[in-house]
């Protein structure tokens, strides 16, 4: 398939086919057992653009009058002017620049792509595909280059709805893990590139995965957290999690909260306060018992370490940061701590800097480090007996590839874990869970299935892979994921799968594997069940 077949009006440019898919090991190696991806209904695929590859991730309404196309096209070209241009993109642009002029087409970063090489090596999924069409449409309809020049060079493009619809469904097939840019030998980053798409998107046309924008960052910023969780609501979950402590440890503690003057502000994708309070109880218990002088925060926001404008939208991100940092400097606290999210890390630790200057600039840190002090100076006792079941570690992009947050992790579960195994490749090189920059969370119609099927597909595989040996459901396995998205996404693609019934993995995060490890607590932390 051509760059230039992105623009033409054919019903649909790939289609998803399970014998397409990389093979799965055993359990998973029979191809006619694979489950079959949703089917769009005629009512959806008349409504809304699914010509890319049947797959709907953010639903952009088909036009009804070639009026109404022209107007898309133009606040496309528009938004994608102003990307261009310092004033307008004054966090990304010179990374963006980068990108866009020094790829050589060498293709290396091909086999980095975990969608890409899941697919079957679809050709739109490639990490320079999109990339390609970005610069021929800058090329011809922003640089205006000699039409001539563009025919020979073979980079020329017919811009029109069709193109731009595909575009900007085909921003939402990358995750934004960045094993491309890891790769390159250039340093582009296509990644970003994805991310520039959404943004136009997003800020110029109103187009926005709903999980994101509405039920994302617009009401953590009006009720407090994107779980919808309010300040009057956390007060109810913290003191149940106090409860459910004493009931676990037989101790009483006390989550400290708006504590003034404190060292740490610990901050937790508010997803954990959900879905997995035993990772939130079992920060509380480590830094209890370690004598951390730490305090979460009960301020509208200051309690969801999540910043969704991180994928989509720089406005919306400074949005959320800038009052992170004010609610920082209200409680008077040296730092921020961020738990266990892996876009926390990305959003408050590093992107955070082109946006927090001057007063605003407030130390933060990840909480691995501060753990890894913890358990490998003795600070609280262990045994690693109580944790000898085999167990491998995921590598949250963001901490791991992003921020190089590499070693402290694998100290701790070395330390704690005796059947301790890495998966394969891992690191900076690891494979994304399939659920980054927002994907974990978005239910758009078909789109969770491609989501567990195909950008998961490798991550299972890794999993499989690493577990061959003890596979069968009779033996207890952990998969140690330091991250709330990424868990959020495991645990989808086991559910699509199956794993839990059929293999017996288990996953979770880190801490409870520490608390799990605690010689004074009388019985495991943790519970063996599916979620």
């Amino acid at each position: 398939m051509k760059i230039e077949d992105i623009s033409k009006n054919t019903e649909q440019l790939v289609t998803i086919e399970s014998k397409d898919l990389i093979p799965l090991p055993y359990p998973y190696d029979d191809p006619a057992n694979e489950p079959l991806m949703k089917r769009l209904t005629d009512d959806q695929r008349m409504r809304y653009e699914a010509s890319l590859d049947g797959i709907i991730a953010i639903g952009i309404p088909k036009p009804s009058s070639k009026e109404e196309e022209e107007v898309f096209v133009k606040k496309f070209l528009s938004g994608l002017e102003k990307l261009l241009t310092p004033e307008n993109n004054w966090t990304f642009l010179q990374p963006l620049y980068h990108s866009l002029e020094y790829c050589v087409k060498c293709q290396i970063c091909n086999d980095s792509c975990p969608a890409y090489l899941a697919s079957g090596k679809k050709e739109i999924y490639r990490p320079t595909y999109r990339a390609e069409v970005l610069r021929r449409i800058i090329n011809k309809y922003i640089k205006k280059r000699n039409k001539l020049l563009l025919r020979l060079t073979g980079s020329d493009i017919d811009l029109n709805w069709t193109l731009v619809a595909r575009l900007g469904e085909l921003a939402y097939r990358c995750t934004l893990c960045r094993k491309c840019a890891q790769v390159c030998p250039l340093g582009v980053d296509n990644g970003l590139i994805s991310h520039e798409i959404r943004k136009i998107f997003s800020q110029k046309m109103g187009i926005a995965p709903k999980e994101l924008h509405e039920l994302g960052t617009m009401q953590q910023l009006k009720a407090g957290s994107s779980t919808g969780i309010t300040p009057k609501a956390l007060g109810n979950i913290i003191e149940f999690m106090e409860e459910e402590i004493e009931e676990k440890i037989g101790r009483k503690i006390k989550i400290p909260v708006d504590k003034e003057g404190a060292e740490i502000l610990l901050i937790h994708n508010a997803g954990e306060f959900v879905s997995w309070p035993e990772n939130t109880e079992a920060f509380a218990i480590i830094f209890d018992i370690a004598g951390i002088d730490w305090t979460l925060s009960s301020d509208l926001v200051g309690y969801d370490a999540v910043n969704y404008g991180v994928w989509y939208d720089d406005i919306q991100l400074a949005r959320i940061a800038v009052k992170h940092a004010e609610i920082v400097k209200a409680l008077k606290v040296k730092k921020i701590n961020v738990g266990e999210c892996g876009h926390a890390h990305k959003a408050m630790i590093v992107v955070a800097d082109r946006i927090l200057t001057g007063e605003l600039n407030i130390p933060r840190e990840s909480a691995l480090p501060i753990l890894a002090d913890i358990v490998l100076n003795n600070r609280i006792k262990l045994d690693p007996e109580r944790n000898n079941f085999p167990v491998t570690l995921h590598d949250p992009c963001n901490m791991v590839r992003l921020m190089g947050i590499v070693e402290p992790q694998r100290q701790i579960l070395r330390k704690i874990c005796p059947q301790f195994r890495e998966m394969e490749p891992n690191g900076v090189d690891n494979y994304c869970c399939g659920g980054g920059s927002g994907f974990a969370i978005m239910q758009s119609m078909n789109f969770p299935d491609w989501r567990s099927a195909v950008s998961g597909r490798m991550k299972l595989k890794q999993i499989l892979e690493v577990f061959h040996d003890v596979i069968g459901p009779d033996v207890k396995k952990y998969v140690c994921a330091p991250c709330s998205n990424c868990k959020g996404q495991i645990r989808d693609l086991f559910a699509y799968y199956n794993v839990f019934e059929r293999c017996n993995i288990f996953y979770g995060g880190l801490v409870e594997l520490i608390v799990n490890a605690m010689v004074d607590i009388k019985k495991p932390f943790i519970e063996w069940e599916w979620r």
